[in-house]
């Protein structure tokens, strides 16, 4: 399964400058942890982790299915281009 693309589908959707999102897979110590993380602008990761994180919660635990499938720990992160 292609978590980058997953994820890039699913918060692709929730935020306005499409153009500027971009999901990474970064390396990680342990083979059985991957980790992504998304950048956007500034108002974008705040619309995508929410009020209080309710909505980076979420995308975590939706995208922590298939990631259990395969017996993988799923780390995601989100971090901003620009300034506030």
């Amino acid at each position: 399964m292609d978590y980058v693309k997953t994820l890039h589908d699913i918060a692709v959707e929730l935020v306005h400058n499409k153009d500027r999102l971009e999901v990474r897979e970064m390396p990680s110590l342990d083979e059985d942890t991957l980790t992504l993380v998304v950048y956007a602008d500034h108002e974008d990761i705040a619309r995508l982790i929410g009020r209080h994180g309710i909505m980076a919660n979420s995308i975590r635990r939706l995208m922590s299915v298939p990631s259990r499938m395969n017996n993988k720990r799923l780390d995601i992160k989100f971090e901003s281009y620009g300034e506030e």
